[in-house]
């Protein structure tokens, strides 16, 4: 059985209208107008077990209320879905205890006591035992480095603080499953390495299954090897992280540096067979795509080394932002194959479902 299992999901909200002036707000109270919008649209996925997953589209794409539909917060409109065994705004008890969570613009810890109060009232809600609590507590306090930081309350804590608090607080009763929505929002360079590295090493030792989503792809790529991509509610691509890069990537690009000058001329004789693109921004340097499935760099070297002399040479690969931005662009992963993707990524901020009114 997969750990989560999602077939035919849609959810649909009405969103009241507004009508204009002084009359149409005075009609609004006794006569309201709605419109449907379909945040989910009859998507169907698998995730097995021990697997990290990344979940990724631009604002309103429909990724949080997805979320909330696998946590059991929001009830689908049609479809199935089953995660770890249970359906999970049906059996919410028996589910949320298979489960961790973490909203990185909202908080599961009380504001106002110790980081260790809020976690011994997580401990009673998710009926952990004293010897398990103490020895999940050790374990995680020391792998987060919390430490002093157990004794503050919440509001004194830095938002990377707060992260790695909020981390250990959805992992106290050792879930199966644990959703991550923006979870590094906000957060320095250094507390993102250190929650993806804690992150991987989760799934390595206890083979947690992960469902991310994040508008920072680099925690994509750090943590992921498979994508699914939802644009308008819609699933437009699931897959590797490394087909999609085969599949969409320019290739690679080669920047040389040389001690004398070089004719262009010269460089394309020199690769003179090979698929590949010359350009030259001086005398002095020069650059070389070699599209995807073509020539290998090593093959462009080769013919490069010990016939001019060179100063310095930069490797530079498609960046992932690049791809992600084309593929939106298209409608479809299977749309079509770039040229040269434009560079960019998506935005951040707040899901779509925020002020709508389910409709269940």
């Amino acid at each position: 059985m997969p750990a989560i299992e999602v077939k035919d999901l849609r959810k649909e909200f009405r969103v009241q209208k507004s009508r204009s002036g002084l009359k149409g707000a005075f009609r609004d109270l006794f006569d309201r107008e709605y419109n449907q919008v379909t945040a989910v649209k009859d998507i169907s996925f698998e995730i097995p077990e021990g697997e990290i997953c990344g979940y990724i589209g631009e604002n309103g794409a429909g990724k949080s209320t997805t979320i909330k539909m696998l946590t059991g917060i929001l009830v689908p409109t049609s479809g199935h879905l089953q995660v770890n065994g249970y359906i999970p705004y049906k059996d919410r008890e028996a589910f949320v205890k298979g489960i961790g969570v973490v909203f990185g613009q909202r908080s599961q810890l009380w504001w106002d006591i110790g980081v260790i109060e809020s976690f011994q009232l997580l401990k009673k809600v998710y009926r952990v035992p004293e010897n398990d609590f103490k020895a999940r507590l050790d374990e995680l306090s020391d792998r987060l480095q919390l430490g002093e930081l157990l004794s503050r309350p919440v509001r004194k804590l830095s938002l990377g603080q707060r992260m790695r608090c909020e981390l250990a607080a959805s992992l106290l009763h050792n879930p199966a499953i644990v959703f991550l929505d923006e979870p590094t929002i906000g957060l320095d360079i250094v507390v993102k390495t250190e929650i993806r590295e804690f992150l991987k090493s989760l799934n390595q030792r206890y083979g947690t299954t992960i469902l991310l989503t994040t508008h920072d792809l680099q925690d994509i790529e750090a943590l992921c090897s498979r994508v699914i991509m939802l644009d308008d509610g819609r699933i437009i691509y699931d897959g590797g992280l490394d087909q999609l890069k085969e599949t969409w990537g320019k290739g690679k690009e080669v920047v040389l540096q040389f001690n004398d000058p070089v004719p262009l001329e010269n460089l394309k004789l020199l690769t003179e067979g090979l698929d590949v693109t010359w350009e030259q921004d001086s005398a002095l340097d020069a650059r070389v795509l070699i599209p995807q499935r073509s020539a290998n760099v090593s093959d462009v070297l080769a013919r490069i080394v010990g016939v001019v002399q060179i100063a310095d040479i930069r490797i530079l690969e498609t960046n992932t932002d690049d791809i992600v931005r084309e593929i939106y662009k298209s409608g479809s992963a299977e749309a079509r194959k770039p040229s040269v993707p434009e560079a960019g990524k998506p935005g951040s901020g707040a899901e779509e479902d925020k002020g709508a009114v389910p409709h269940v």
